[in-house]
């Protein structure tokens, strides 16, 4: 078997610099590798910079082969919430506590442009502040009625739009804006409540109207059929006849077998009354 103890000094010297060498050539060879692998995780994109300038190349999800001298930085694209609650002032100068939140992504196509010109804390610094002064500028502009109605829906809309225009051009896309609860003085909160339960109280009443003003209709409607019924009658019966209705009673009492009273009528003419009495 060989042995190095059995080579000379020298060569013995030599054989291990070159075991050294070749160790190190399969770190460096190793950690070049490493390097040259990024993974990047679900629901990310990441931005690639070299010597700490950004590249214009970002990564989607997954492996990927890279300059071992370039560094990868994760940004979330995700759907993200910020909530914030502030005392903000209606239009009457009524100051309100407002809770509001915002859902928002980053654009992935704009994530270099993002990073570099604000940096991987871009809610911080762009969207939150956009969104303090949003809120602020609609809910000077409406009453603190129209805050507490159901113009909240709108409300929310005019915020959306307003926050839109300021960060979606930066790179970050609005979602949704969302007024989550809405705090006004107890006496203004009160008087809105009474005049509610009035205007509700209004309608009831109208429909009370209205539906007596149908029933009054039904009746005129159903009087004036009786009238009319009346009048048709009347009109049918005349003296004649009633003269004629009475000489047919009197001559079917006539005919009858049972003893009868005979009171002879009076006038002109006046019919007798035939009482029959049983045997």
């Amino acid at each position: 078997m060989f042995d190095t103890a059995d080579l000379p000094r020298g060569s013995r010297g030599g054989a291990a610099r070159r075991s050294g060498l070749v160790l190190l050539g399969i770190l460096l060879f190793g950690t070049l590798a490493l390097n040259s692998v990024a993974c990047v995780k679900t629901g990310h994109v990441g931005v690639v910079t070299l010597f700490g300038r950004v590249t214009n190349r970002t990564m989607g999800e997954g492996i990927h082969l890279i300059n071992p001298l370039s560094r990868v930085h994760e940004l979330s694209i995700k759907t993200q919430e910020v909530k914030e609650r502030a005392a903000v002032p209606s239009k009457e100068g009524l100051i309100m506590g407002l809770e509001a939140s915002v859902l928002y992504h980053l654009e992935p196509a704009m994530a270099a442009d993002v990073f570099q010109k604000i940096g991987p804390g871009y809610a911080e610094v762009l969207l939150t502040p956009n969104f303090r002064s949003a809120i602020r500028g609609v809910s000077a502009a409406n009453t603190a009625s129209s805050l507490y109605s159901d113009a909240r829906e709108t409300i929310a809309r005019q915020i959306m739009n307003d926050l839109q225009g300021q960060v979606q051009p930066r790179g970050v896309r609005i979602e949704n804006v969302l007024l989550r609860d809405l705090q006004l003085p107890d006496t203004l909160k009160q008087a809105i409540e009474a005049k509610q339960q009035a205007q509700q109280e209004a309608q009831r009443m109208e429909f009370v109207l209205q539906r007596e003003r149908q029933e009054a209709e039904r009746k005129r409607v159903e009087a004036q059929g009786i009238k009319d019924f009346q009048n048709i009658v009347s009109e049918g019966i005349s003296e004649k006849l009633l003269e004629w209705k009475g000489i047919e009673a009197t001559v079917e009492l006539a005919r009858s077998t049972n003893s009868k009273v005979v009171v002879v009528g009076a006038g002109k003419t006046g019919l007798p009354l035939i009482f029959a009495v049983d045997k």
